[in-house]
């Protein structure tokens, strides 16, 4: 058992968090008991994950995406009152990463994938950034567009959109968990052959055929499951605190 104070304080001072602008708060988002016997690790702070959460008698959830957005309704009405009300009534405490938890250099959700895949990192993908989000790297062995994709699909259970502009091999690679579709052109810039994330927009398919670069869309929540799970099992073994990671599925 540990305090909420103490655990928190913990992952401030691995995580970082101040030294990040961030589109939401970081830390503890709901505060429920001032103590912590046993942990719920999981992507994101879903009604579903809330009620595992109460199933396994939980004092406290640990997530990548949390609540209060920028640019969100401000109001607690709706699926945001839903949520918060079973949280309060089972006094469970929410706490949520998200930037910071996509750039640790160990635990993070960039590093782990990179990890899932066999990628080799060779630095980030802002290359002046110490705080780089994103990594550069390469494969330690060349694939083709349909080799990469079936290994995305093996290792993260997903089936990922692929959109081939490039070479016939992909060996240097960019990558950015969840949403970045948009740092393609830092990927461009950095003259990889392949650039990987979550998700996609329309501007992508022209940017690909026009640029000549190979783009993998392998799922948001598929691309980010790994940093909290790490996370937790790093809590478990240096605070001793029960743990268990929750996967909901979420095909996006």
């Amino acid at each position: 058992m540990i305090s909420t104070k103490t655990l928190v304080s913990h992952l401030d001072a691995l995580l970082k968090p101040h030294l990040f602008r961030d589109y939401c708060p970081n830390g503890l988002q709901v505060e429920g008991k001032e103590q912590i016997k046993k942990l719920i690790t999981g992507v994101t702070a879903s009604q579903a994950l809330i009620e595992q959460a109460i199933a396994e008698n939980a004092d406290a959830v640990l997530v990548h995406h949390g609540y209060f957005w920028k640019g969100e309704s401000e109001t607690i009405t709706g699926m945001k009152r839903k949520r918060l009300k079973r949280l309060l009534a089972h006094d469970i405490n929410l706490i949520a990463y998200h930037l910071p938890l996509d750039a640790h250099p160990t635990l993070g959700n960039n590093i782990q994938l990179a990890k899932q895949l066999g990628l080799q990192v060779e630095g980030g993908l802002e290359p002046d950034n110490p705080r780089s989000i994103g990594l550069v790297g390469k494969l330690l062995t060349p694939m083709t567009v349909a080799e990469f994709s079936k290994l995305l699909e093996d290792k993260l259970g997903n089936k990922p959109l692929s959109l081939a502009g490039g070479s016939s091999k992909i060996e240097r690679i960019a990558w950015c968990t969840g949403a970045a579709e948009g740092f393609i052109d830092k990927a461009i810039a950095l003259e990889v052959d392949a650039y990987l994330t979550g998700e996609v927009s329309e501007p992508t398919y022209h940017t690909v055929q026009e640029q000549g670069i190979h783009f993998f869309a392998a799922g948001h929540h598929a691309t980010e499951r790994y940093g909290v799970k790490a996370l937790g099992e790093h809590l478990s073994q240096e605070l001793g605190i029960e743990q268990v990671f929750i996967d909901i599925h979420n095909p996006i």
